[in-house]
């Protein structure tokens, strides 16, 4: 289905196969399935049906106001012009093709879906539908198709911890054995599930902060690598409550020290090239790579409307704390924005990729990979010059020399966020009017709903909330 084309009423196809999807899932003891998306705030909202009501599901959908498009992760409401009002409805089609029996969930399948217009057409602020649409067309104006994945990164807390507050489920340093041996059986556990559900999980260790793990996962085409950015959470949050622990995703779940990240992976292709290897560029970009690169670094303020939303992620993005808050570029340079991953020597041409560093699990992963894939696309159309490299610490430079190299800190304000993305063009014409206006509306609601609060108040608004 493309962006454009209406839903027919009873969608016969798709229907005769939920009806024999329907029979296996409850041969396979599934009762229900979930219907997932994520909203302008970053939350995972979701509808279920039963197993049995899977093929009306794909031919009519599932009702759905749109006001959650204006929800707040708090889950009060604000509005625009069109959305935040208790009027009207939408249908969540589940997308067949992604359907997955949650093996952490017995009993349960889960589905992502299109949200669409009671009379057929993909309703405007639809992250999913946005993205699909940027991948079309970057492939129909520029030939490039693209491989994505999105870092997982998490906490693990007690389940017994008093009221709301985050006690470290483990301990051990940062990447330390200790932590990985204390959380064994729930991590064997894990990575069974993930493999049963089709996920191809690349590496899985201790982070950072303290009680913190990361996942990788294999690069896919952008909507399916959104997908399971949503999929691999929720198979995260099933398997740790199965063992008594709490998870959390927020950027911060503390007011000072290392939070969580969701890096965006992000490679272009071209007839089976990747376009980040063999170049004559620097390190093995092509000429459009560079480009490409050009072009979401000079978006990279108005970006972090997308990819840094919450006010929570304010507190991870501080300098000098590997989350990219300057806009610089290097190879495998953590401090940068954007980071250039060649590889191994003998991989390259499977391996290099973009690194977009300033992203967080408060983000919809829809929006943001959209918004950078934009950005890139249109570096790349205007054969925009990629800067000088930086080395080491941006924050360690001369503040003269910072300036005359082009690098500067990212907004650190959400309202600053949202100012350079009201002022960007490009990246307003590719969420499309309802679903910018949306994006600011709930940025300065989040905003609003933190005002006076100090870091640790601000953490804890939004500790348990991603």
């Amino acid at each position: 289905m493309s962006d454009s084309d209406p839903v027919p009423g009873g969608r016969p196809g798709e229907v005769e196969r939920a009806t024999a999807l329907s029979g296996e899932l409850t041969g396979q003891g599934v009762h229900g399935v979930v219907l997932a998306y994520v909203d302008t705030a970053g939350i995972t909202r979701v509808k279920t049906v039963p197993t049995a009501k899977l093929a009306s599901a794909a031919a009519w959908g599932v009702g759905m106001s749109p006001v959650f498009d204006t929800f707040l992760a708090d889950d009060s409401i604000v509005t625009t012009d069109v959305l935040g009002s208790p009027d009207g409805d939408l249908r969540l089609y589940p997308d067949l093709d992604r359907l997955t029996v949650l093996a952490a969930q017995p009993g349960w399948a889960w589905a992502p879906v299109d949200r669409i217009t009671q009379e057929g057409a993909p309703h405007p602020a639809c992250g999913r539908t946005v993205l699909r649409r940027t991948v079309a067309g970057a492939a129909e104006r520029h030939g490039v198709t693209f491989r994505a994945a999105v870092e997982i990164e998490w906490v693990v807390g007690r389940g017994d911890a008093d009221g709301d507050a985050f006690v470290p489920a483990v301990s051990g340093p940062a990447y330390g054995a200790a932590r990985q041996i204390e959380l064994s059986d729930c991590a064997a556990d894990l990575l069974a599930v993930l493999a049963a559900q089709g996920v191809d999980v690349e590496q899985f260790h201790p982070e950072y902060a303290a009680g913190q793990f990361e996942i990788s996962v294999g690069a896919l085409d952008p909507v399916t690598a959104a997908d399971h950015s949503v999929l691999v959470r929720q198979t995260i949050r099933a398997v740790s409550r199965r063992h008594g622990l709490r998870v959390s995703f927020a950027p911060a779940v503390l007011g000072q020290g290392v939070g969580n990240g969701g890096h965006l992976h992000l490679s272009a292709w071209r007839g089976g090239t990747n376009l980040h290897a063999g170049g004559a560029g620097r390190y093995g970009m092509t000429a459009e790579a560079e480009s490409f690169v050009a072009g979401v670094l000079g978006r990279l303020p108005a970006l972090t409307a997308m990819t840094a939303p919450s006010p929570a992620s304010r507190l991870r993005l501080r300098p000098s704390q590997w989350a990219g808050v300057f806009t610089a570029w290097g190879r495998e340079t953590r401090e940068a924005a954007l980071r250039i991953v060649t590889g191994t020597a003998g991989i390259r041409d499977r391996a290099a990729n973009l690194e977009v560093k300033p992203v967080d699990l408060a983000a919809n992963p829809y929006l943001a990979l959209a918004s950078v894939i934009a950005a890139g696309l249109d570096g790349l159309a205007s054969s925009a010059p990629l800067p000088e490299e930086i080395t080491g610490d941006p924050a360690l430079l001369d503040p003269a020399d910072a300036a005359a190299r082009g690098v500067r800190r990212l907004p650190v304000t959400l309202a600053e966020s949202v100012a350079a993305f009201r002022a960007d063009e490009v990246l307003r014409t590719a969420l499309g009017p309802v679903l910018a206006d949306a994006v600011v509306a709930v940025r300065l609601g989040e905003a609003g709903a933190v005002e006076g609060l100090d870091d640790e108040g601000v953490a804890a608004a939004y500790r348990w909330k991603y």
